[in-house]
Parts: structure tokens; C-alpha cells; sequence
């Protein structure tokens, strides 16, 4: 794990290098009045962001496919015992995340699996404590955690009515669902979700990571699979050597890894159990070449790269750290996946977090820039006017005055139109946020609600269903038509008061409802995966599949609905803000520029001390401009992107010369 660690830890050192830079930033404007309320705002959602930025690692597996094992190797091994329990059978009954946050306590929380039935997801419950069993861990050495975790495995017997309210596919075969017993009672996890958290090196850096139960429990906890899985940013799926992909393999990778097709980066297929080949009777020559042609096999039925396949023993891997054996380690070939996690899953995140930095950074000083290039474009008119006035009398002075009222005139009938666009922005505003809001989706979420329970047949349901869809759509897309109009207004203010008044506005910042448009997209896919087939509308009761809908669809469409409004606001509100800056910068200089040209015409021998401050004033916004440069700069290379950039450029000199 020491690579994996170090590989860490350089991230995470990098992440609060960054934070610092922008820090450092946000600072510096508040210090010399340059900023506004929106961009610092905006620099404290970046800080947030960068502190609480987490990777997660989900696993994902079939029963008894060495799962646990195989988290106990990687990440656990220093602790000289496993800490998951992996034992035969099923050990996981629930989704658990193994996590630590700055400040936590030592514990385990178990969400008892009757919560199930109040139609609430699992994110919700996290804000309550009071919903959850909790277990203070004393201590965190490897027994305590082992019987901590333990938990995790806990099961309790129900009658398969019991089990099927709480969402439990339940199959007298045992093909579909879970197979009652002699006694006609089904076992099902005694907990829905568990999170344990507890000091570990990679934890403490952010990284979670994310066990899942087998295939029956997957598909019983929907927020799992539309939420969890797709937002991990990457997911080991676990094969046994000794089986291959079987039936219930496929299931969980098609239905819950790939994604109905979609390849994403981050999903890893490891080939688990090769030591079952070491049976010492074969050289290692015939062991190597069984274990390629296993590799080709799954490659082939899951339709990947032989390249994001990884064969390893998880036993091995775990005993050779313990023993701190080298050779075993290597023949485990446990470092080999390692060096895949660390160099698919770091890279692919501080990527999107250098690209998320840069945008954020560079907006604000942009528009920090424009506003100090204006105030140094005033001044610079000031000195000229005002050295112009070197050796004039009395009456070109009284001229210059009635040339700056007659500009503070027409700049005053210019705010007029101002005002006027800023009217039809906010009843825009108004409007874009009745298609895109949160009370259009309650509304949607109510109508919807009401005709899958009026609805007598598989048809109304599935109409129902799909029309939440387009329906959902629609909304976006007249979303789309009114940012549109608000952007097309904006860049007329822009361009007029960038040619009548001379001030330094850029064209506003474009937005796009196209991801939440995928998320859409995506979330339909699942649904039509695991709700929208005949057999689910079919076998399943008409109450119990609204419910389903809406813990699981419904919740997630809201999910992201509130991240569109919270991005479009903050567009909204950035998109304003250049102007109104510069609008009231450019006041504040009509009315330096009047107060000064009045007070040398009362005492001319105010000129000289008037244009020695000017200059001064000159010289201290330049100053801050290279300061402001100096800081986005220190930004970038904080973040590493001028020596990204360095290398592309040499990179397309010796293309070039090529």
C-alpha cells in the first residue's frame, strides 16, 4: 500500500497547496477593496469544495467473490489482521462506507433496514443521528474493528410479505430474488447502510471506500445504484478466477457497473483467486498462461479492454504484507492493481479539480482585472485632462467642467436603460426559475404520483413514468430558451455601454443545461433497466412500484434539479456583476473628475498637487494589476497547470520538427 499511500498523499498535498493559492487570492481582494460579494462568494464554495473533496472507491461483487479480502489487502494490511470480515458465505449484507472526516469520532453506524418502509433514502438519514445505531470504537486497533464490523454481516428472518414491503425480490427458485426457507421465512440484512469511521492514512486524506453486497442486496437499495455507484470515481468489479463470469456476474455488471453500455473511465475488472492455480503442480510458465486465458475469456464476455483486467490473489496479497513478503507481494500481484487505481483514478480527479479551480480563479480575477483597468483608464483620462489644463485660463477649465456634466448627463440617461434591462432580467429570472425550480418539480413529482395510483393498468403506469421524463425535459429545455434570451439581452447592455461609455466588459459567461440534460438521460437508462420492464410492472404491486418510482427516481431527478437551480442562481447572480461594477466604478470616476476640475477652477494652484496624486494613484493600480497577475499565476502553478502547459507546448515542438 506504501505507493498507493505516497500517491495519496502527494494529491493531497497538492489539493491544499491549491487552497492556500486561492486563499491567498480571496484574501488580497477583500485587503484592497477590489472584490465584490459574488466573487468572494464564489472563491469560499471553491475552498469548500477543495476541503471536503473526496474519492470514492466503490468495490463491487457477487457473494464470495473475495471482495472484503480484497479491500483488506489493499487498504488494511499495515494493520497485521484483516479488518473486514471474510470469512466463507455472505459477510457484507449492506452498502458500507469506510471513511474519516477531520474532527470525527472513532465509530459505526448501522441504519436499521426499517427505514426502508418511510420512503426516505439513505442520504437524507445521514443528517439525523438519531436514526442510526451507533458503536463507539474505543480503540482502532484490528480486534475492535473486526468486531465492530462484524456487524455489517448481521441478518434476521421475515415472512416474505415483510420482505417484499421492504423492497426485497423474493424467489421460491432463488434465480430472481432470495430463497425463502423450509420454514417459509426469508433472511434479509438486519441493516440497510453502515458507515464506519476511523483514522486511517488514506482515509484521512479522503479517500472512501465503498463495499457493496451481492446482487439480490444491490438491486434492494435503488439509491445504491442511481446514485452511489455512478458517482464513485472508481469502481472495482470482482470476479473469481476459479467460476469466471457467471449468470448473476453478468447481471451486476450490466446492470449496475457498465451502465447499460456506457464505458466510463475508473471501472477495473479484477480477476480474484489465482492462487487456486498455485497447486503446485503446475511451472509457473502453464500458471501464467491459464491465467491469460481466463483474462481473454472475461474480456471477451464483458466486452473490455484486456488492459483493465487484473488478475491477483487478495489471500496472498493480504498475507504478504502482513509477513512483509516481498515475493509473495509480487506474485500476488496486488501492486500491479495499485499502480492502475493510483494512476487511473488520481489523475482522472485532480484533473476535474484543476479544471474546476482554473475556471473559478481566472473568472474572478478577469473581473477584477476589468474593473482595475478601468479605474487605471480613468485616471490616466483625469491626468490628461488635467495636465491639458497646464497654463489654460479660466475658461477652458469652465469648458472641461461642462464636458464632464454632459458625459455624467448622458451616462445618467444610459442607467436609465439600464434599469429598464435590469427589470426584464429579474421578470426573466422569475420565469426561468418557474420552469426550472423546485416547486415546477414538486408539482410534476404530485401530478405524476396521482396517476400511476389512479391508473388501473401496466399501460397508465408506464405512461405515467415515461411522461415524468419528458415532462422533466421540457423543463429544461424551455430553461434553455429563456437563458438564451437573458444571455443575448445582456450581451446588448454589454456592447452598449463597452462603446458608448468605454468601459471593459467582456461578453457574459455562457451556461448550459446540457449536464443535467445527461443526468437525465442517465437516470432514464437505470429506470428502464430495473422499473420499466415487463416483469417489474407486471410481478410488482401498484403501490409498491410508486413507491419504488419515487424513493429512487423521483429522489434522484430532485437530486439534480437542486444542482441546476443552485448553479443557475449563481450564474444569474455572476453574470450581473461585471456590469454592476463597472457601472458604479465608472460613476465613482465621473464624480472624481468633476469634484477635481471644480476644485482647481476655484484655486488654480491646486493643478500640480491634483496631478501628482493622480500619478500616484496611477502607479498604485498598475502595481495592483501585477500583483493580481502574480496571484492567478500563483494559483496555476499551485495547481500544476504551467507545467501542464509547458509540456504541451514542447511536446507540439518536437511534433513539429518531427
Amino acid at each position: 500500500m506504501t505507493n498507493l499511500t505516497e500517491q495519496f498523499s502527494a494529491y493531497s498535498r497538492w489539493r491544499s497547496n491549491a487552497g492556500e493559492a486561492v486563499v491567498r487570492l480571496r484574501t488580497w481582494l477583500a485587503r484592497n477593496d477590489v472584490g465584490d460579494a459574488q466573487s468572494d462568494l464564489r472563491l469560499q464554495y471553491l475552498l469548500e469544495r477543495l476541503n471536503d473533496d473526496k474519492l470514492t472507491v466503490a468495490f463491487v461483487a457477487e457473494f464470495s467473490r473475495g471482495k472484503s479480502e480484497l479491500i483488506n489487502a489493499i487498504f488494511f494490511g499495515d494493520h497485521g489482521d484483516r479488518i473486514l470480515p471474510s470469512s466463507a458465505g455472505r459477510t457484507t449484507m449492506c452498502p458500507t462506507e469506510l471513511q474519516w472526516s477531520k474532527g470525527a469520532s472513532p465509530e459505526l453506524r448501522l441504519l436499521p433496514i426499517r427505514t426502508r418502509a418511510r420512503q426516505t433514502p439513505v442520504s437524507e438519514f445521514k443528517r439525523y443521528r438519531e436514526e442510526w445505531t451507533i458503536d463507539s470504537l474505543t480503540a482502532v486497533d484490528a480486534s475492535s474493528l473486526q468486531r465492530a464490523l462484524a456487524r455489517v454481516g448481521e441478518t434476521e428472518r421475515v415472512s416474505i410479505e415483510e420482505a417484499r414491503g421492504l423492497g426485497f425480490a423474493v424467489d421460491p427458485a432463488g434465480e430472481q430474488g432470495i430463497k425463502p426457507g423450509t420454514d417459509g421465512a426469508v433472511e434479509i440484512p438486519r441493516w440497510r447502510h453502515a458507515v464506519i469511521q476511523f483514522p486511517h492514512p488514506l482515509l484521512e486524506q479522503g479517500l472512501v471506500v465503498l463495499d457493496t453486497p451481492g446482487l439480490n442486496a444491490i438491486g434492494a437499495e435503488p439509491e445504491l445504484t442511481l446514485s452511489m455507484l455512478p458517482n464513485a470515481h472508481a469502481v472495482l468489479f470482482i470476479l473469481a478466477a476459479d467460476t469466471g463470469v457467471t449468470q448473476s456476474d453478468l447481471a451486476v455488471w450490466r446492470n449496475y457497473v457498465q451502465g447499460g453500455g456506457a464505458r466510463q473511465r475508473g471501472r477495473l475488472v479484477v480477476l480474484n483467486k489465482i492462487d487456486g492455480l498455485w497447486d503446485g503442480l503446475r511451472e509457473e510458465a502453464q500458471i501464467d498462461l491459464e491465467i491469460d486465458r481466463q483474462v481473454d475469456s472475461v474480456a471477451e464476455t464483458l466486452g473490455v479492454d484486456r488492459g483493465a483486467i487484473f488478475p491477483v490473489s487478495a489471500q496472498k496479497g493480504l498475507v504478504a504484507r502482513i509477513q512483509d513478503d516481498a515475493s509473495l507481494l509480487e506474485r500476488s500481484r496486488i501492486p500491479a492493481l495499485e499502480r492502475a487505481l493510483s494512476d487511473d483514478l488520481l489523475p482522472t480527479k485532480q484533473d476535474i479539480v484543476r479544471d474546476d479551480t482554473l475556471a473559478e480563479t481566472r473568472e474572478v480575477t478577469a473581473q477584477t482585472r476589468a474593473l482595475l483597468e478601468a479605474r487605471l483608464s480613468g485616471l490616466r483620462e483625469q491626468l490628461q485632462e488635467l495636465t491639458d489644463l497646464r497654463g489654460k485660463n479660466q475658461s477652458v477649465i469652465e469648458y472641461m467642467m461642462r464636458k464632464i456634466r454632459t458625459e455624467k448627463d448622458e451616462f445618467e440617461q444610459g442607467l436609465q436603460k439600464y434599469y429598464a434591462v435590469r427589470s426584464v432580467f429579474s421578470n426573466l429570472t422569475n420565469s426561468l426559475l418557474d420552469h426550472m425550480g423546485l416547486d415546477a418539480l414538486r408539482d410534476e413529482t404530485r401530478r405524476t404520483r396521482e396517476a400511476m395510483l389512479e391508473s388501473t393498468f401496466t399501460r397508465g403506469l408506464r405512461d405515467a413514468m415515461e411522461g415524468y421524463f419528458r415532462n422533466l425535459r421540457a423543463k429544461l429545455q424551455r430553461s434553455t430558451s429563456e437563458i438564451g434570451e437573458i444571455t443575448r439581452m445582456l450581451e446588448a447592455m454589454y456592447k452598449r455601454f463597452s462603446v458608448e461609455h468605454g468601459l471593459k466588459l467582456s461578453p457574459p459567461a455562457s451556461f448550459s443545461t446540457l449536464r443535467y440534460e445527461t443526468e437525465l438521460d442517465r437516470l432514464e437508462a437505470t429506470f428502464n433497466r430495473q422499473i420499466n420492464t415487463a416483469l417489474t410492472l407486471v410481478t410488482t404491486e401498484k403501490h409498491a412500484l410508486t413507491q419504488k418510482f419515487f424513493e429512487t427516481v423521483a429522489m434522484q431527478a430532485r437530486r439534480t434539479f437542486e444542482v441546476a437551480n443552485q448553479d443557475v442562481e449563481q450564474w444569474l447572480r455572476a453574470v450581473m456583476s461585471p456590469l454592476e461594477t463597472q457601472v458604479r466604478e465608472y460613476q465613482i470616476q465621473l464624480k472624481r473628475r468633476l469634484e477635481s476640475v471644480k476644485r482647481i477652477h476655484e484655486a488654480t494652484d491646486t493643478l500640480e498637487s491634483r496631478v501628482d496624486e493622480l500619478k500616484q494613484g496611477e502607479s498604485g493600480v498598475c502595481a495592483l494589476i501585477a500583483e493580481l497577475d502574480a496571484l492567478q499565476d500563483g494559483v496555476a502553478a499551485a495547481l500544476g497547470a504551467a507545467a501542464l502547459a509547458g509540456e504541451a507546448a514542447a511536446s507540439g515542438e518536437v511534433r513539429a520538427a518531427a
